[in-house]
């Protein structure tokens, strides 16, 4: 509302494709589906975000475009009770800690890069034909949960190894892949980094602010 009161050029929405796809769509996940499926009140607020946005893009001609982010990680974000899975897992890995895996570890997620997430609300701020759209700020490859404590093991030479623990209530997907193909036609989008080196560059970020993040993270 004071977007559009206020004159504002263009909104862009910061959506889930977690939330927005929900866990019985078929991969991979493309813009023009939505779960009518809801197991989490994050989820709920996620798809009323977008149809707020909807709202004010058909009914006041308010510029908006709908980025649909996917487990985005890199350096600066601190560990906690509440963050995602791979700061958590590096703050316990430089702490010599076996690293908690809820469910298989078959699971696997659409890791996506600081940096390519910036890039992709960049494009979605410039392009024109942007406007009312939604799209996939995705990486567009899907790891497995295991994979990733291997290679933060490794990254940290962490000898504790991993931990398995029952699957927690709301861990309802299994798979997540995010289709970048309409982000790729419509942005010129194009995640650029390498699982591995994105990995390896948060890794490096927590060694060089370990005291700044040990006194910040809550658990």
């Amino acid at each position: 509302e004071y977007s559009h009161l206020s004159g504002v050029e263009r909104v862009l929405y910061a959506s889930s494709g977690c939330s927005i796809y929900g866990a019985n769509a078929p991969l991979p996940l493309v813009e023009g589906f939505m779960s009518d499926q809801l197991a989490t009140p994050y989820q709920i607020t996620k798809m009323l975000g977008e149809l707020y946005a909807n709202f004010f893009h058909n009914y006041h001609g308010l510029s908006v475009v709908r980025t649909r982010f996917f487990n985005s990680y890199g350096p600066g974000e601190v560990p906690g009770a509440y963050r995602n899975v791979i700061p958590n897992f590096i703050y316990w890995a430089m702490n010599r800690r076996p690293l908690p895996i809820t469910g298989t570890g078959e699971e696997t997620r659409d890791w996506t890069y600081v940096d390519d997430v910036v890039s992709g609300l960049l494009l979605a701020t410039a392009r024109k034909e942007a406007d009312g759209e939604a799209f996939n700020i995705a990486s567009g490859t899907e790891t497995r949960v295991i994979d990733l404590a291997h290679m933060v093991n490794e990254l940290t030479e962490n000898p504790a190894g991993i931990e398995m623990r029952q699957r927690r209530r709301w861990d309802v997907h299994t798979r997540l892949l995010g289709s970048v193909e309409k982000a790729r036609l419509g942005l010129g989008y194009a995640p650029k980094t390498d699982f591995r080196d994105g990995l390896q560059a948060t890794v490096r970020w927590f060694q060089d602010n370990w005291d700044l993040i040990t006194n910040t993270a809550r658990f």
